[in-house]
């Protein structure tokens, strides 16, 4: 991610040239890259007088332009990106970001990492995104308490220092241009940073900053040769930053070992400033190979004051943590049941809590039971007609559990007894609930070392992360499967008022 040039034009109708560069900056080491990248697509960054008169053409900002050309104006060139292709020495230089915003004209020319020829999609350009940044930075700056001609050229003076440190070598480090203008020292005077509109007041105290990752993992098991097993792991990773100042940046990176499970269907908060393509792209719905995104995955933010969902994501991971075996037959007032669980032997054998429960609907009350456990503890609740296995904090060494024995019910009285409209006849399900500490089924954390924080004072930076069972169900494999969306739904939470600029 990286840019090749970038300019700030004052838009000046009635002149002889329409406009003025008042600042451009090239980036050679980048040239070089895009000669490499672009190959016989390459076409190399013009003067500025030539750019300037391209620019403004394609903008529609020239006193000449009022008739249709039908390389700009007819309607399959309509432009709804601020991205733009512009005619130059017989080429065509693109992408081309673009944009005007009080008078004054930002653009920049992001670099591409591939052949020009077909054109890639613009996601898949990350330097778009990262240009985008910068430009908005620049305007942030010039015009935060801009009062006169006079701060602004002041303030213009000031880039070419500011940009050495918020973005060297063409490569964005800080989009907050008064970070740079901090930190440099300049002799004048700065001026405040605005309060955002979205951000109600500032926090005061001791810095610090809390990530959690939260998995949880559904199932639907059968034990069927002509019904597939499903599994799936939804996870969210949720911050807490106290940190003083109007507009903190933060940086937060989450890794995964080298057997785990890519992360997948990424959705970010609003308040996430950029991505990398790679992360947005990668969707479920393609199938798995060994080019799958696995990180790290960069999210940089400016938090809001609250707790809040940085990122929420899925992942398909190779198999359940437990795999399980129930099968109930009935014998006249008696129901016969067997169970069998094994803990899948890369899962972290450390619960804080596992039970299997075991309903029975559309009967009387339990009235006797007889069981064999090979492992923890069996409740009956018979009023509920619900038997509940307390397995404990850890399966044995073998890794496998057995439970079995016969249920007997009494007639159906005047009182409300569990109903379901699926658990009919053998229709029934065992469903498991279960808690792992500092452990995730995907391998998915966040390395406290890898947080920046850029902020005043340092912040005491801590993580946890923990995996939950959610709609775990073990289906009766000697009645008819149900549809997989009887008792579970597998959905995504989102966001309202999501918004990724491209």
């Amino acid at each position: 991610m990286a840019q090749r040039a970038m300019w700030l034009i004052s838009h000046e109708p009635g002149t002889l040239l329409r406009g003025t560069v008042r600042f451009s900056r090239r980036y050679p080491t980048v040239e070089k890259r895009a000669k490499v990248f672009n190959g016989a697509t390459y076409v190399p960054i013009p003067e500025d007088d030539p750019f300037l008169k391209a620019l403004l053409f394609e903008l529609r900002l020239l006193d000449d332009d009022k008739d249709f050309v039908e390389s700009r104006d007819s309607c399959s060139h309509i432009n709804k990106t601020s991205i733009y292709g512009l005619p130059v020495g017989g080429e065509e230089l693109w992408p081309v970001v673009a944009f005007q915003k009080n008078g004054m004209i930002y653009a920049c020319v992001p670099l591409v990492e591939q052949t020009l020829s077909p054109r890639p999609p613009l996601i898949s350009i990350s330097g778009i995104s990262q240009g985008f940044e910068l430009l908005f930075g620049i305007q942030d700056f010039l015009y935060s308490g801009q009062k006169n001609d006079t701060e602004l050229n002041t303030k213009l003076s000031q880039l070419p220092d500011l940009l050495l440190q918020a973005c060297p070598f063409g490569t964005l480090l800080d989009a907050n241009l008064q970070n740079s203008l901090d930190s440099i020292n300049f002799a004048s005077v700065t001026h405040p940073q605005k309060q955002p509109a979205w951000k109600a007041g500032t926090y005061k105290g001791k810095p610090q900053v809390s990530i959690s990752i939260t998995e949880k993992v559904k199932s639907m098991q059968y034990d069927k040769r002509d019904v597939a097993d499903t599994w799936q792991v939804d996870g969210a990773v949720t911050c807490k930053c106290d940190l003083e100042g109007i507009m903190p940046n933060v940086t937060i990176s989450l890794s995964l070992p080298t057997n785990g499970s890519p992360l997948q269907d990424i959705l970010v908060h609003p308040c996430v400033t950029s991505l990398d393509s790679a992360i947005l792209t990668s969707s479920s719905i393609d199938a798995m190979d060994d080019s799958a995104f696995s990180g790290p995955y960069k999210f940089p933010f400016t938090p809001p004051l609250e707790s809040f969902n940085l990122c929420y994501y899925t992942s398909q991971v190779p198999v359940p943590p437990i795999l399980g075996f129930y099968q109930m037959k009935e014998e006249e007032v008696q129901l016969k049941i067997t169970v069998s669980l094994k803990l899948h032997e890369s899962v972290k054998n450390n619960f804080e809590f596992c039970e299997a429960h075991i309903p029975f609907y559309n009967r009387g009350p339990i009235t006797h039971v007889e069981y064999k456990v090979s492992f923890g503890q069996l409740e009956v609740f018979r009023e509920k007609s619900l038997l509940i296995w307390i397995i404990g904090q850890k399966f044995p060494k073998s890794m496998e559990i057995g439970l079995s024995g016969t249920v007997t019910f009494g007639a159906k009285g005047h009182e409300k007894q569990p109903f379901d409209q699926i658990c009919i006849g053998g229709t029934a399900y065992l469903k498991l609930h279960f808690r792992i500490l500092d452990y995730t089924l995907t391998g998915c954390y966040a390395d406290q070392h890898s947080v920046q924080v850029f902020a005043s004072g340092k912040p005491k930076i801590s993580t946890n992360r923990k995996l939950i069972s959610s709609d775990y169900y073990i289906w009766n494999s000697k009645a008819p499967a149900p549809e997989p969306s009887s008792h579970t739904l597998y959905s995504l939470p989102v966001f309202t008022n999501v918004s990724l600029l491209f």
